[in-house]
């Protein structure tokens, strides 16, 4: 089968098996383009919290699956392929974070949704990168714990020096990973382009950019910008998305360093396998865990996150 009959096929499965198909901006052309909704994990929770269909197929990685289980607790939803994970969220233990709650007992503790559901348990807040700022501002402690992300965390901490914002090791491998050196090697080979990158890369990248925040934040400001050259710094496959969005301009991405493998793991065929009920792995959570993981997302909601 080609690629585009396999496309078909899996649209055909959807609408009859009436299934819902969330798909991750990070995930390959192929997938965005017979999904359902795309966008970013907690947005993709949210869409699939208000869409009718009993079953979600998630193509993304786990933690984003169980966001949709943790706010659609009525519905089947599977992870398209089972395997694949989050380094940042699987790095920071149950464990570790009691006892970084021992060491700063007054401090209300954020998590960055970039996180598993036990986690999220021990958490009074989650925030996504576009809100974190907002939400810690709002909050009424001035000493705040924020996992798992020391990177993101330095940004947010940064942007509100009226709080005391502590932070433990922990984030993403593939942000982390991206020099400062490169971030000027990468604007002195595109003179005259915008560098726009992810809260979650170090603080010596952060400070070469011309524009940071989200995922979506950067694909809007790229979209919008009158600039015709950017270079982008967050997962590889948002250059290749915004390259079919604008042909008209040109982008770059800021180090080949920045490809997701976790993400990478889910193909098309994983999708095809999942509706023709031969693949894929159906999130299993009990109710407790729900109920309690959902607490640090509502209260996101309450103090205005979105």
């Amino acid at each position: 089968m080609t690629i585009r009959e396999i496309q078909d096929e899996i649209v055909r499965l959807k609408t009859e098996k009436d299934i819902t198909v969330l798909a991750h901006t990070y995930q390959a052309k192929e997938i965005i383009e017979v999904a359902d909704y795309t966008g970013d994990s907690y947005k993709l929770a949210v869409l699939a919290q208000s869409d009718t269909k009993p079953t979600a197929i998630m193509c993304g990685v786990r933690f984003m699956g169980e966001t949709v289980k943790i706010l659609s607790p009525e519905k089947t939803v599977y992870l398209a392929n089972g395997t694949a994970g989050c380094p940042m969220a699987d790095g920071l233990s149950y464990e570790r974070l009691q006892q970084a709650i021992a060491k700063y007992p007054n401090a209300a503790v954020v998590c960055y949704i970039n996180t598993t559901a036990e986690i999220k348990t021990l958490c009074d807040v989650c925030v996504t990168s576009s809100s974190a700022v907002r939400i810690i501002k709002a909050m009424p402690q001035k000493e705040i714990l924020f996992v798992p992300d020391c990177n993101l965390g330095a940004y947010v901490a940064s942007q509100i020096p009226e709080k005391d914002v502590r932070l433990i090791s922990g984030g993403c491998p593939i942000h982390a990973a991206v020099t400062g050196a490169e971030a000027i090697a990468a604007k002195a080979e595109h003179p005259g382009a915008l560098l726009l990158v992810h809260p979650e890369c170090t603080p010596d990248v952060v400070g070469h950019a011309d524009f940071v925040g989200s995922t979506s934040e950067i694909y809007d400001f790229a979209l919008k910008s009158d600039n015709r050259d950017f270079i982008i710094g967050t997962e590889i496959s948002i250059a290749e998305h915004l390259q079919y969005a604008a042909p008209d301009k040109r982008f770059h991405a800021l180090s080949k360093k920045l490809m997701c493998h976790n993400m990478k793991l889910t193909t098309l065929m994983d999708l095809y396998h999942t509706l023709k009920g031969d693949g894929g792995e159906v999130l299993e959570m009990d109710a407790e865990l729900i109920a309690n993981s959902r607490k640090s997302i509502d209260e996101m909601i309450r103090l205005g996150g979105k």
